[in-house]
C-alpha cells in the first residue's frame, strides 16, 4: 500500500486539477449560458449585507416603515441582489481562469423588488466577443429571475481576457 500511495503522490499535478477543462477566448461562443445555483434569500442574508454595507435605510430592515411607504415587506438591497451576478458564483471563472485578466465594467437595471423569502436564479449569457489584439473583451448579459419567473435584474458585465 505504501508504494501505491507514493506512486499516486508522484503522479499528482495540482495544476492539472481543474473543475472544468480550461478554455481560451477563442473557445467561447456567443449564446453560452453560465448559471449560478438558485438561492433563497433570508433575513440573515439581509442583516449580513446591512452590516457589511453599513446601509441603515429603514426600507431594508423596518417592516412598518416599508409598508407605510408602499412596499409589502423590507426590500433586499439592490447591491446585494447585484452581487448574485458575480461571475465566481458560476463556472465561468473556472473555464477562463488561465486567460482572465480583469473584470472591466458592469451595469444593471433593477426591474422589481426582492424580499426575504424570494428565490433568485442568476445567469450570465455571452452576448459579445470583441477581439482586441492580444486581448479580447467578453460581454455577458447578467440576469436574475425570481421564483415567479419575473426578471428582477438585467445588466451587463465585461471581462478582459488574454488571447492566444
Amino acid at each position: 500500500m505504501g508504494d501505491q500511495a507514493t506512486a499516486d503522490t508522484n503522479d499528482f499535478d495540482p495544476d492539472a486539477f481543474l473543475v472544468v477543462p480550461a478554455r481560451t477566448f477563442e473557445d467561447l461562443r456567443v449564446g453560452e449560458v453560465f448559471r449560478a445555483p438558485s438561492r433563497t434569500l433570508t433575513d440573515a442574508h439581509a442583516a449580513a449585507f446591512q452590516t457589511v454595507s453599513a446601509d441603515n435605510h429603514p426600507v431594508h430592515y423596518d417592516v412598518e416603515w416599508a409598508r407605510k411607504h408602499g412596499h409589502p415587506a423590507p426590500v433586499v438591497h439592490g447591491l446585494q441582489v447585484l452581487a448574485f451576478t458575480a461571475p465566481g458564483a458560476t463556472l465561468l471563472p473556472h473555464f477562463i481562469g488561465e486567460v482572465f485578466i480583469s473584470f472591466l465594467e458592469l451595469s444593471c437595471t433593477f426591474l422589481a423588488e426582492v424580499h426575504s423569502g424570494d428565490t433568485l436564479y442568476p445567469a450570465l449569457t455571452i452576448t459579445g466577443l470583441e477581439p482586441q489584439g492580444d486581448t479580447g473583451v467578453v460581454v455577458t448579459a447578467a440576469t436574475i429571475h425570481n421564483q415567479r419567473g419575473e426578471l428582477v435584474l438585467s445588466g451587463q458585465h465585461k471581462y478582459l481576457l488574454q488571447r492566444r
